[in-house]
């Protein structure tokens, strides 16, 4: 079946694959027939569900009893109903299982096969839209890997240390969870994202009325105040404020390489609707 075909049905119904395939074989390569006959089958119930947005789910991590590598993931439904039923989790659980056996952090990749399957499957069963939005692996090269799941499954982050343990990882892991420094170190901070805010900074100088030394001065003091903030080994330790990550870590022989860290939901647009507008829709459809 031409893969062009299959896709184009994709984009047209909001169907997965292996439907999609389907139905096209069926059809004998036909599109039209194949959206005809689709749509005489309970399939478009899943497709009209496909263009509502999931923004609510879990996140989820799995680590190597080592510590050698670990993987986290993200599953999204439309409501936080559905983020607690136990097919919905355990559909959350079998991908888990399914990335982290095959170290596999391709969205698309990962469900090309039996897993797409039961997503159609559960959308059918429950009735919203579900999604495998994201996965990562981290793996240490030469130290370990740390989880911490946070509030219900809507917070999960992996640290990687070098040298250390998975306890000291973990603690860190809570930490980018509380705290949500946008890197490692002040080093790791883009450059468009400094000069950003030197521009901010900058404008902000200028309403001072003071010298351009005092002005200089005062844009390097928060940039400075900037990256300290934002940086993971910069940052009080929420467990003990008195010092910073980066010293917590290195006091125990470590040092902080990356982390990941998952938030349900963030960066998704989530379109709001005024129900008597929606009604009104309806009625004119």
């Amino acid at each position: 079946m031409s893969a062009v075909l299959v896709k184009e049905l994709r984009e047209r119904t909001g169907l997965g694959l292996l439907e999609c395939k389907k139905a096209l074989a069926a059809a004998g390569g036909d599109i039209d027939q194949a959206i005809e006959d689709l749509r005489k089958s309970s399939g478009m119930k899943a497709a009209k569900k496909a263009g509502r947005t999931a923004a609510d789910g879990v996140v989820a991590t799995r680590l190597a009893e080592d510590g050698s590598y670990g993987v986290v993931l993200e599953v999204n439904s439309e409501t936080d109903f559905v983020a607690r039923d136990a097919g919905f989790l355990a559909f959350v659980d079998k991908v888990l299982g399914a990335a982290f056996e095959n170290k596999q952090s391709d969205v698309a990749a990962l469900m090309a096969g039996e897993l797409e399957a039961d997503r159609e499957a559960l959308v059918q069963k429950i009735g919203e839209n579900i999604t495998v939005r994201r996965a990562q692996i981290v793996t240490a090269d030469a130290g370990v890997v740390g989880a911490y799941v946070h509030g219900n499954n809507r917070i999960a982050v992996l640290v990687e240390l070098k040298g250390g343990d998975q306890d000291l990882a973990k603690d860190v892991a809570m930490h980018v969870a509380a705290v949500n420094p946008q890197v490692v170190s002040p080093a790791d901070m883009p450059e468009e994202v400094i000069a950003k805010e030197k521009e901010i900074y900058s404008a902000q100088a200028q309403e001072s009325g003071k010298p351009a030394e005092i002005i200089e001065k005062m844009i390097d003091g928060r940039v400075k105040k900037f990256l300290s903030e934002n940086s993971l080994t910069e940052q009080a330790f929420v467990k003990d404020p008195d010092t910073t990550v980066g010293k917590l870590v290195s006091a125990a022989g470590a040092e902080v390489v990356s982390f990941a860290r998952f938030e349900v939901g963030e960066g998704i647009e989530v379109e709001k609707v005024d129900f008597a507008d929606e009604v009104a829709a309806q009625l004119k459809g």
